[in-house]
Formats: structure tokens, C-alpha cells, sequence
């Protein structure tokens, strides 16, 4: 029996064309004939999976294609509806994230002081006993692979966090965990990129801005490339790493995780209708700029990459000030130890 060619799917701008789906193998892509989009292909997506391989086992015989070299990467898959995001699901992440807090005697963790004692001892029976905390995002910060990310010129703790994102391939509803993972089309990268110092709220009771932290525009880079799940054998145990400026950040195992890739679609499911398309983040390891007491600044150039999935590359610029005659001058973030002035400490 023949063995099947692994393959992915992305979206790219060509020389001669602005928006195609393709088919690749290694780093050769097959554009699709037909403008036909993930969208469509997601819509049906168990009766279009044997197709793609099928074109992934012929296209992988010799027939020429484009070089991924020569194309710029689009998002890959841009939710029409719901982009669901996992907050603290990561042990180390969420440690790490409580001490770099008390240390600077700030809130960039969205706690106060009394609240991490009581965090601390729920950690170790949040996975057994608990639920996912999850939130929603706005599809309209998501970019490409290799586009640029905009720091506003307000913000003062611009942080990375790059993600396992889940591609939703059937719609699903109160499904069995033993069953989530069939409700998986597929698996992507995303880099939720925040502003620490807009996650708490002073003038809200325990509030957590997450619309102000993490909506920003161009602030959720997605790509490059969709992995369909059969070829990814386990999505608990893949590596993410993250490079800002060639240094690394994050590198951690999705094993870290407190709830799995198949308890967030059961959980999702039950408080929600997932559908085709959707996508599922889920959760930044340890590593942040909160952590390392550094943050993103004008110039800075993330790297990231999760084991199968390809490689981001995504370079900071400033947000222009209008009326400014040096916005460069202006943008810098304030207080924001810039990781292109020193390494991390």
C-alpha cells in the first residue's frame, strides 16, 4: 500500500496572483484551480480531506510547483466567526508569569497580590477538577506569517505569546472528550500577542480588559501553514520556540498544558457551537516578556516556529503618531525595556 505524502494547505500572494490556497509538499506549493478558499474546503471538510491527499500523493511525484521561497505567506485560515482563546493553560507559564508580577510590583499578570497565594495552591487541582478559562478574540487582528506586527504608541508592555492553534473541522456540540479529537481539521500557529499593561482594569472591580490586551490590529500573526491532523500524530508532544531578535524566549512542550487539545473542544462544546473554521488557541507556555522582564519594542524581530508547522517571522514597527515629525522618535513604549537595547535578564 502506497504510503501518503504528508502535506499542508496555505494561503498565499503570488507574483501573479493576490489570494490562492495551495497545496504544499515540503517547500514546493500547488495553488488550487478554481478560487477556491480554506472556507469552502473546511465547509466540507471529511469529504475534501481524501481529495487533498489525493492531489498531495500525485502533486508529490515530480510535478512542478512554486517555491515557497518565492511566495508571501497570508493567514492561513481567517475566522468568520470565532477565534476562542485558552488563558493560563500552561503550569510553567502561569508561575512564571505571578512571580515576574510580584517582583516588578505590577498587575501584568491580572492579579493582585492577595489573589496569587489562592492561585498558587488551586494550580495543582485546577487540571483534575477545573475547567479551561477561555475567552473570544477579534479576527480582525490576524495576520500573516511574515507580516509586520504594529505596536501602538500608547502601549507600554507589548508581550509575544505564541500558541498551538486548532483549526475546527466539523461543527461540534457537547461532544465526549474521547470524541474531540475527530471534531479537528487541522493545526496552525498563532502568536496572541498582548499588552500586558492594558489587561487590568483600576477603574473596574476585578476586571481584566482582555478586548484592550489582546484585539489590538495586527496583534494575532496565523500561519503559515494548516497540517491537516493526520499528519500530526500527537499534538501533545510538539515543541514551541520562540526567538525575538535570535534570542530564544519560549521553548516548551505542549505536554505542559493543564487542559489538553481534546478537554477544550469538550469544553468549548458545551458552552458553545463549534463550527467549521473556528479557531481554538491554545494557551502561551512560559517564556513571555513578562517573564523575562522585557517587552517588544519598535525594530524587534520575532521568530517562531512549533514542531511540523512551518516558521513565523514577523518584524515590530511603530504605530505612526499623527501630526508627529519623528514618529519613530515618539512611538517608543515607555518604561518597555527594549530587547534590541540589551539581552534578557
Amino acid at each position: 500500500m502506497r504510503e501518503e505524502s504528508r502535506f499542508a494547505l496555505g494561503r498565499f500572494r503570488t507574483p501573479t496572483t493576490p489570494d490562492v490556497v495551495a497545496v504544499v509538499v515540503g517547500d514546493v506549493a500547488w495553488p488550487l484551480a478554481g478560487g477556491v478558499s480554506l472556507g469552502d474546503l473546511l465547509a466540507r471538510w471529511d469529504d475534501a480531506l481524501p481529495e487533498l491527499q489525493a492531489a498531495a500523493n500525485r502533486l508529490a511525484s515530480g510535478d512542478a510547483g512554486l517555491s515557497l521561497g518565492d511566495l508571501h505567506p497570508l493567514p492561513p485560515v481567517v475566522p468568520t466567526a470565532q477565534i476562542f482563546q485558552a488563558g493560563a493553560n500552561y503550569r510553567t507559564h502561569v508561575l512564571d508569569l505571578m512571580a515576574a508580577a510580584e517582583r516588578r510590583e505590577d498587575g501584568s499578570d491580572g492579579m493582585r497580590d492577595e489573589e496569587r497565594g489562592k492561585a498558587r495552591i488551586a494550580l495543582a487541582e485546577r487540571s483534575r477538577t477545573g475547567a479551561p478559562f477561555v475567552f473570544q478574540g477579534n479576527a480582525h487582528a490576524v495576520i500573516g506569517a511574515e507580516d509586520d506586527v504594529v505596536l501602538p504608541y500608547d502601549g507600554v508592555q507589548p508581550d509575544w505569546e505564541l500558541e498551538l492553534a486548532v483549526v475546527i473541522g466539523r461543527r461540534a456540540r457537547r461532544v465526549r472528550r474521547e470524541d474531540a479529537l475527530a471534531y479537528v481539521a487541522g493545526y496552525t500557529i498563532a502568536n496572541d500577542v498582548t499588552l500586558r499593561d492594558r489587561l487590568r482594569r483600576a477603574d473596574v472591580p476585578g476586571g481584566l480588559d482582555w478586548l484592550a490586551a489582546k484585539n489590538v490590529p495586527t496583534f494575532l500573526p496565523v500561519g503559515p501553514l494548516f497540517v491537516p491532523a493526520i499528519h500530526i500524530e500527537d499534538p501533545m508532544d510538539l515543541q514551541i520556540t520562540l526567538q525575538v531578535n535570535g534570542i530564544v524566549m519560549q521553548d516548551e512542550s505542549t505536554e505542559d498544558m493543564l487542559f489538553d487539545v481534546a478537554r477544550l473542544v469538550e469544553y468549548l462544546s458545551t458552552v458553545s457551537e463549534l463550527r467549521p473554521g473556528d479557531l481554538v488557541l491554545t494557551g502561551s507556555p512560559a517564556g513571555n516578556g513578562a517573564h523575562h522582564g522585557t517587552f517588544l519594542s519598535p525594530g524587534d524581530l520575532m521568530e517562531g516556529e512549533i514542531t511540523g508547522l512551518g516558521r513565523q517571522r514577523n518584524r515590530c514597527v511603530a504605530e505612526p503618531v499623527a501630526g508627529a515629525q519623528d514618529a519613530g522618535t515618539q512611538t517608543q513604549h515607555r518604561g518597555a525595556p527594549a530587547l534590541n537595547d540589551g539581552s534578557p535578564s
